[in-house]
Formats: structure tokens, C-alpha cells, sequence
């Protein structure tokens, strides 16, 4: 018998027997079996029920291959007829006995006979009485009487639950949680042990850990004369387990039963290698196991089960790794909406960066920074975000856009920061003039108003929502260490600042591997210098203005690296358009007018002409540098000089510097002579030696093409899959979320390539450019920038093709840490 073929319960249930555990006699149909059963093949009833006590009362449970596929509902106490009632009612008494009859003649009309469960709403509460009312209801209402003989019942059981399955809703219903079409159902025939009687009887559940956190502790609850899963809902006459002082308990009460069924459930969790949690009735003072399931967890349960049952000797280390799903990691690191908590879905978008806050609805960047200055939690809502935006992102607890996709600006920073934020939520009318929000059901939230943005489901809810705090734990940082151990591909962060650096280093990242500098240059102080620097007319005046922007730049790089502690540090240089440096309104422009004392119609000209058609293809990257070399002359120095400050303290500093958007091989060429001999200077003025690496941004596809010709005069490459999966489709990233959903539904993308590496496009594009580039340069360093860096399906994927390391936004280096080390362990395996 095996799960495949029988369904998990089965496969649990002969486990069970096979430990010598007190389960009452159970026969488990195969899938087979039950397809047949709902074609109408029925099984010898006579030979089912042989092995079964005459005398006996039956359940039938569902058992499907994965228990989150679901099922139809458990029927009790078949068997139950006139006859049994009169029996049980000398041995048991007339109460119990109606109440086990009662149970089952409404549960067979409610999911046998199909009648609507609102006939028993006027049944008396006198389970006697009740009795007598339901049967007549049945009767009334199928014009027949109550089926008397148990292979008649059982038949119709298991040809109802056999169809249910099989039905179109349910079948719906179980895709949707991830379970194949041809999904198999097993069904269980169980003899019963009442729960109900004269000595003491009851029934209830057990599981020795908390479903919330992991800890070790007795769980569950245990509900005198009831039968199956009641305990769960008894209310105040449900009994805690072991003593406890907030009640009475059934270690109290029978602590005989109590000790055994301790001792069951610890033995299940010894030879089935899982926290298990387990159903049970006690009958007369004797326990009875009715099933065992998984215990039911989160994710920061799911860590700490996982490394208790291998730090106690019962699985191993890497079994332990390969049970928690990596994305699941995402739970422990970022607050999330309470799970139990009631949802008001105001409008949903792309789940961007996870994680979840609540805040009131702030409409620009300086709002979202005046109302953090006076301590107040606020949720930046704009039609997309730039650069000029980041500090206000800083200050707010959540981002809410209009447009953009998993690679937007307002994704990447987002995740980099470990902002909650949801993106392309196209359904929702944005006005920023009248600062309101129009709701896809007609609703309108405005300035000041509370919502909750639920990052890592993508929705936008209303209110002030529970939430539950992240749980970075010992558990979490034993199995995180268990990964490194196995791993054997590099796991590096994209970091901007400082505070990202820092959030990298707690991460255990290995390195820096994109740092973006121009997100340094929007701070109030910088931003006015970088003005005065577009507006001068001469290379000298370029470079003075730039002069006041070297000693900031150095103290930034001055920080990383000490922060970084040794570890390398890819410093990419400027790379955005320089209008994005630049207001884009008449107020914006008036106002630099006057900052730099110039006329306002030469601010307007200024503007105008650095405007462009398609400006992330334009005049950005390497072509900023070679058209205006003094940016990355000041950046290389900036650089340098830090290199020299930080290796004072300790180990030597080698930064990589990286060149973006560069498509030809003479691109490189001009800007490695001009870093050369801004390194000569350096040296030369300091009188102090150093070393650097210099590589390459592959964003384009001509450079993954021609990476062959590029290699020789460089130490690395690194694949910016962003832009390079928008200028392989000609997809803007930005726009997409507005469209890919039904691109994705039609089948036209297997998935968001902006989410999910497209292996057959871009990916090929990402082994051209390995294999040429170390074909000319065999030591050449491969890696992955780009925000696929932390998906472990694109790990996988740079781990086949050679790489060196990926690296992704901070809060995702655990998730990027665990999935390489799983692909460790299944080659292991393999």
C-alpha cells in the first residue's frame, strides 16, 4: 500500500497498526476502487464487510495522496438502525444511543440523500425526541424509509463519496490547491469506537507541539461522550490535555488514558519521522487511534519542527533542510496579515515585496517624511515611484502603485529595504490632484484614511489589520547555518546604503553584489549639486561641481566596506538618465531656477533637451560615462580613496567596480583606460597601493553575444536579468503588470519572465554569455544581479550553467541561501 495509490490516511493508518498502536480494525479502498465505485463497479459488500464485527459501528474518511487536496466530509456511525438503537440503548443508555443514531441518519441525508440541511433546523435539542422528528423528516422528504440494513448503507456512503470527488467543483476546487486533474481518492472503512457511553468516553485530538511557533508543548483538546473532531468546538466543556490552570484536564481526569495516549503519539513521532498530530476516542477508560495526521504549521513552525526532530537524532540535517519551502522563509523575516483574521480586500495588484503594515494613505514622498518625523505609520501611495522618491519610501511603513511589475522600481527598492509593497494595482482609480482613491467597488479612500498592504499576497485591505510579527528565532538560525554547510554557490546582496549593507552583513550575505550609487545622489544636500552639475557648460565646471560630490561618495563607499568587513563589495556606476535628477513641472523648475540663479526659461530649455523618447534606452550607463566622463572619473576616485581608508582597520579592500549597459567591446576599453589612470592618480597621491576588479553589467543581449570579445579585459561578468529580460522580449518592466496576468491565464508566458527567469530565452542568452566569456577568459567570475537572483528556480539554473554567485535584495539572501543548499542536497541524493 502506498500513498500514491491508497492515499496518505491509508498509508498512515497501516504505519500505525504495524507499531502495534490500539487502531480499530480499518480496510482501505484504493483509488481504483473508488473510481470504479463512481462508474457504478460496486465491490462485494458481503467481503467488505466480513472482516468487521457484526455487531459493529463503521466510519468511512476520505484519503487523498496530499490531505491539503481536501476531501469529502467523514460519515460516522454507519451501521446505526432501529435494531442497534434498542441494543444500545440497554448497553450504552437511550441518550447515547439516540445521539449516535441521530448523528448518522442527518448526516446521511445531508451528504447522501442530498436533502437541504435546513429540514432540521426545528429538530428538538432532546437528541431522544429528535431522533424520532429527523427519521420522519427523511421519510417525508425521499418518501421512503431510513435504509436498515449497514450494506446498504455503506454502498450508498461510498458511492456518494466516490462522486463528490469526482464532481466538477471539486475537482476545481483541488487544482486550485496544486492537486493534477486525475488526482486519485482512497477511501478508509474504519470500525467505530464510540465516544459515547457509560463509562468514561470522549473523543479529541493531541500533538505535542504548537502549531504557531514549533515549541515543544501538549496540544489539543478532549471533549467527553462525543466522537470524531467535536473537542475542537466543545466549547466549555472541552478539557485540556495535561494539567493545566486554566482548567480541568484529562490528565486529571484519566490520567491513565492521558499517559497512553502521550505515549502514542511520541512513538508516531519517533518511526514516522514527523510532529503528528493525532485523533483519538477513549471508550470505557481505553484509547483508541483513530488517524494520524501531519501536524498542521506555518512557517516559522515548520523551522522549528524541522530542526527539533534532526538536532534529536530523527532525521537528518539535510532531510531537515530539504522540509521547508524557501519562499516560505519569507514569513519569519517580514510581519504578516494574521492568517485567522477577517480580510476586506479593497483591490488586489502584484505581490512586489513581502511582507505586511498598516498606515494612513500619504500621496508623495515629503508627506510620507513629515509624517514619519512626527512618528506616524503612513502608506506611500503613488502612481509609480523614481529615484527622487526613496526617501519618502524610507519613511513609510508600506508602497502602493498604480503601475509597475516584480522588476519596477518600486519592487526593487522594496525588496531591497524589506518594504511591504504591491504594484500594478491597475484596478484602482488614482487621482493625486484631489488625492483620493477610487475602490473597483466604488468605494473612495482618501488622504488620511487607513489600509493595510499585504505585500506578499499582493492585496490591499482596509483598515488596520492583525498582524503577526516576524520570527527571525534560534531555530531559524540553526537551520540557516545547516544550509551554508552544504551549499556551493555564493549567495551575495544588492545593497544601496548602509542600513542595506547592514541588513545584508545580519543576513550573512557574502558580499555586495550590485551597489547602485546613483540612489546615493538624491539626498536634499546631493541632489542640488548634481543639478549644478547638468547645468554646467564645461567639462571643468563639470568636474567642480562634481568635486563637492566626492567627499560624500567617498564616506558612503568609506561605510560599506567597513560594514562589509572584507567581503567584496561590486560597486556598479552611475547608471539612470540624468533627467531623473531633474523636476519635471513648472513649480520644480522655478524652484531650481532660483537654486542655481538662473532664468527660468534656461532651466525650461535644459530640461527639454535632455528629454528623450525612450530614456532606459538612452542616454544612461556607459554612454553617460564615455559622453560625460567626469561622473564616473569623480565615482572611480570616490572609490579608491575609500579603498585606501578602509584597509587601514583591517583586511585589504578589493572593490569590483562594474560598468552597465555596455553592448561593444570599445565601451569598455575607454572607460577601464580612464579608471586605470584615475587608480595611477590615486596611488601616485597617496603613496599607498591597492588592488580592484573591473567588470561588466550584461543587460543587453549584444553583450551576452559579444561577451567573448569583452572577457579578455575584464575580472567578472554579471548578468542584469532585469533589463535584460525587458530588452529580450522589448517588454518595458514597468508596464507589464498591466497586462501580464492575462498573458500568463492564455498561456502566452509560463509565468512573469520579470518574476520567474525565462530559461529558454533569456536564459540561453545567459549561457552564450558564460560559455563565451570563459572560453576567452577561463577564471572569468560569473554571476546574477538581477532580482532573479533570490528565485530558486533561476539559483538552480545558474548553479547548471557554472556560476559563481547570485545576489538579490537583502531580505531574500536566506530564501537564495536555503535554495541553494537544497539543490546541494538533491544532487547528493541523485
Amino acid at each position: 500500500m502506498a500513498a500514491h495509490t491508497h492515499g496518505g490516511r491509508a498509508k498512515c493508518l497501516q504505519r500505525l497498526v504495524r507499531l502495534e498502536l490500539p487502531v480499530p480494525r480499518t480496510i482501505a479502498l484504493s483509488f481504483n476502487a473508488v473510481h470504479g465505485i463512481a462508474a457504478g463497479d460496486m465491490p462485494d459488500m458481503e467481503a467488505l464487510l466480513a472482516p468487521f464485527d457484526s455487531e459493529a459501528l463503521l466510519c468511512v474518511r476520505p484519503s487523498s495522496e496530499d490531505p491539503d487536496w481536501g476531501g469529502p466530509g467523514a460519515v460516522l456511525n454507519i451501521g446505526m438502525n432501529d435494531g442497534k438503537f434498542v441494543q444500545l440503548s440497554d448497553r450504552l443508555g437511550k441518550v447515547a444511543a439516540a445521539e449516535l443514531y441521530l448523528r448518522f441518519v442527518q448526516s446521511y441525508a445531508i451528504h447522501v440523500a442530498r436533502l437541504d440541511p435546513d429540514m432540521f433546523d426545528e429538530v428538538s435539542d432532546d437528541p431522544v425526541v429528535g431522533l424520532g422528528q429527523s427519521l420522519r423528516a427523511y421519510e417525508d422528504e425521499t418518501e421512503e424509509d431510513f435504509p436498515q440494513q449497514t450494506a446498504v448503507q455503506l454502498a450508498e456512503v461510498l458511492r456518494s463519496m466516490a462522486r463528490a470527488w469526482e464532481g466538477t467543483t471539486a475537482r476545481l476546487l483541488r487544482q486550485a490547491k496544486g492537486a493534477p486533474a486525475d488526482a486519485g481518492l482512497g477511501l478508509v472503512v474504519q470500525e467505530m469506537a464510540l465516544g459515547l457511553g457509560q463509562g468514561e468516553c470522549g473523543s479529541g485530538v493531541m500533538q505535542l507541539v504548537d502549531s504557531q511557533t514549533g515549541a515543544r508543548q501538549i496540544t489539543g483538546r478532549y471533549l467527553s461522550q462525543s466522537q470524531g473532531r467535536e473537542a475542537l468546538s466543545g466549547g466549555a466543556g472541552a478539557l485540556f490535555l495535561e494539567r493545566d490552570p486554566r482548567g480541568p484536564s484529562l490528565e486529571e481526569l484519566a490520567p491513565e488514558a492521558f499517559a497512553a495516549l502521550k505515549s502514542c503519539t511520541e512513538l508516531m513521532r519517533g518511526k514516522l519521522r514527523e510532529e503528528m498530530q493525532v485523533e483519538f476516542t477513549i471508550e470505557n477508560g481505553e484509547v483508541y487511534v483513530l488517524d494520524g495526521v501531519r501536524v498542521a504549521r506555518n512557517a516559522r513552525a515548520a523551522v522549528a519542527i524541522a530542526v527539533a526532530l534532526a538536532e534529536d537524532g530523527i532525521i537528518a540535517r539535510e532531510d531537515a533542510l530539504m522540509r521547508i519551502d524557501p519562499r516560505a522563509l519569507n514569513e519569519l523575516l517580514h510581519r504578516q496579515v494574521d492568517p485567522e483574521a477577517a480580510r476586506d480586500v479593497l483591490a488586489r495588484g502584484v505581490a512586489a515585496s513581502p511582507g505586511a503594515a498598516s498606515g494612513r494613505i500619504v500621496f508623495t514622498a515629503e508627506a510620507a517624511q513629515a509624517a514619519a518625523a512626527q512618528g506616524e505609520a503612513v502608506v506611500l501611495v503613488r502612481r509609480e515611484t523614481s529615484p527622487e522618491d526613496i526617501r519618502g519610501m524610507h519613511a513609510a511603513v508600506a508602497v502602493l502603485t498604480e503601475r509597475g511589475g516584480m522588476t519596477s522600481h518600486a519592487a526593487v527598492i522594496g525588496r531591497g529595504i524589506g518594504l511591504p509593497c504591491v504594484v500594478g494595482a491597475s484596478q484602482i482609480g488614482f487621482d493625486p490632484v484631489r488625492k483620493q482613491l477610487t475602490l473597483p467597488d466604488g468605494r473612495i479612500l482618501k488622504k488620511g484614511d487607513t489600509i493595510t498592504i499585504d505585500g506578499t499576497n499582493g492585496e490591499v485591505l482596509a483598515g488596520e489589520a492583525p498582524l503577526l510579527e516576524a520570527a527571525r528565532d534560534e531555530s531559524f538560525q540553526t537551520l540557516m547555518d545547516w544550509a551554508d554547510l552544504v551549499r556551493d554557490i555564493a549567495v551575495r546582496a544588492n545593497a544601496d546604503t548602509p542600513a542595506d549593507a547592514e541588513v545584508a552583513r545580519n543576513f550573512r550575505a557574502q558580499g555586495i553584489g550590485l551597489c547602485r550609487t546613483e540612489h546615493m545622489f538624491f539626498e536634499a544636500d546631493r541632489l542640488t549639486v548634481m543639478r549644478e552639475m547638468i547645468f554646467a557648460d564645461s567639462s571643468e565646471d563639470r568636474a567642480a561641481a562634481l568635486d563637492r560630490l566626492l567627499p560624500m561618495q567617498r564616506a558612503d563607499f568609506i561605510d560599506l566596506f567597513r560594514i562589509m568587513q572584507g567581503q567584496p563589495v561590486c560597486i556598479r556606476l552611475f547608471d539612470p538618465p540624468l533627467h531623473e535628477f531633474l523636476p519635471s513641472d513648472r513649480s520644480g523648475m522655478l524652484e531650481l531656477a532660483e537654486a542655481l540663479d538662473l532664468p527660468l526659461s534656461d532651466v525650461t530649455r535644459r530640461v527639454e533637451a535632455l528629454g528623450e523618447y525612450n530614456p532606459m534606452l538612452g542616454m544612461r550607463g556607459v554612454r553617460l560615462g564615455i559622453t560625460v566622463p567626469e561622473i564616473y572619473d569623480m565615482q572611480a576616485r570616490a572609490i579608491f580613496e575609500a579603498t585606501i581608508e578602509a584597509s587601514r582597520e583591517g583586511a585589504p579592500v578589493v572593490p569590483e567596480i562594474m560598468i552597465p549597459l555596455v553592448s561593444a567591446m570599445r565601451e569598455v576599453e575607454l572607460v577601464k583606460a580612464r579608471i586605470d589612470a584615475v587608480a595611477a592618480a590615486v596611488r601616485s597621491a597617496s603613496g599607498r597601493d591597492f588592488t580592484y576588479r573591473l567588470g561588466v553589467m550584461v543587460e543587453t543581449p549584444r553583450a551576452a553575444l559579444r561577451a567573448g570579445d569583452i572577457a579578455p579585459h575584464v575580472s567578472f561578468l554579471s548578468f542584469g536579468t532585469n533589463d535584460l529580460t525587458q530588452m529580450t522580449y522589448g517588454l518595458s518592466r514597468d508596464d507589464a503588470g498591466r497586462f501580464m496576468s492575462a498573458y500568463v491565464k492564455q498561456g502566452v508566458y509560463p509565468e512573469d519572465p520579470f518574476h520567474t527567469l525565462d530559461v529558454d530565452g533569456v536564459g540561453e542568452l545567459l549561457c552564450i554569455g558564460a560559455e563565451r566569456g570563459r572560453a576567452a577568459k577561463p577564471e572569468l567570475v560569473l554571476s546574477i544581479c538581477g532580482e532573479h537572483g533570490g528565485n530558486p528556480e533561476s539559483i538552480a539554473f545558474c548553479r547548471a550553467a557554472g556560476f559563481d554567485y547570485v545576489s538579490c535584495s537583502p531580505f531574500r539572501v536566506p530564501v537564495a541561501r536555503l535554495a541553494a543548499a537544497q539543490l546541494a542536497v538533491k544532487d547528493r541524493i541523485a
